[in-house]
């Protein structure tokens, strides 16, 4: 039986793929996957679980950086290296409230900053966590869910739709366009 979300997944791995700029390892297993979930408290959406089963990237082709381990690929086999990127989106969340952000959807700001922070905190703790999928590109946990927009978390301010499902996201992130003025190709 293919659950539901498996056939995006693995579309969106074999797209990744057949792009040949990333370095994908053999995907992570069911065991693999049982022990990532327990110990960050999390289920991975279908899709989500489905691309990293059909074959586990790690890094772009030719990024030497320091900074991959932590903002490129999150390696889910070596867990240490992954907690930052689980964190990021709380953070950015509680950076902004911190600084005077509080989106109308959350109702009346407290006045104190403190208990601002608390109420951010505890409504971030409500929602699916986010998972990342690549650098500050994240997808909602949640276990027989899929087709999620994926999510560029970059700060309170800079949080957008990257890609209307995570198919569409490794066209929108990997893919080159064809750019079709010769000026711009040039500078591009």
């Amino acid at each position: 039986m293919t659950l539901i979300g498996t056939p995006l997944g693995v579309e969106a791995a074999l797209r990744l793929e057949r792009l040949g700029r990333v370095d994908i390892q053999p995907g992570l297993t069911d065991a693999e996957f049982d022990v990532i979930e327990e110990r960050f408290g999390f289920e991975f959406a279908n899709d989500h679980r489905a691309f990293l089963a059909s074959g586990l990237p790690v890094w772009t082709v030719g990024d030497d950086s320091p900074d991959k381990a932590s903002w490129g690929w999150p390696n889910w086999r070596e867990p240490d290296t992954v907690q930052r990127q689980l964190d990021h989106p709380m953070w950015v969340v509680l950076d902004g409230v911190e600084k005077g952000c509080w989106p109308s959807g959350w109702g009346k700001r407290p006045a104190d900053p403190e208990q601002a922070i608390a109420k951010a905190r505890t409504r971030y703790l409500e929602v699916p966590r986010m998972v990342p999928v690549y650098a500050h590109r994240y997808l909602p946990a949640g276990r027989g869910t899929s087709g999620h927009p994926v999510l560029s978390i970059h700060s309170v301010h800079d949080t957008i739709v990257y890609g209307m499902d995570l198919a569409d996201y490794v066209d929108q992130e990997f893919r080159s366009a064809e750019v079709t003025v010769p000026f711009w190709r040039d500078v591009i």
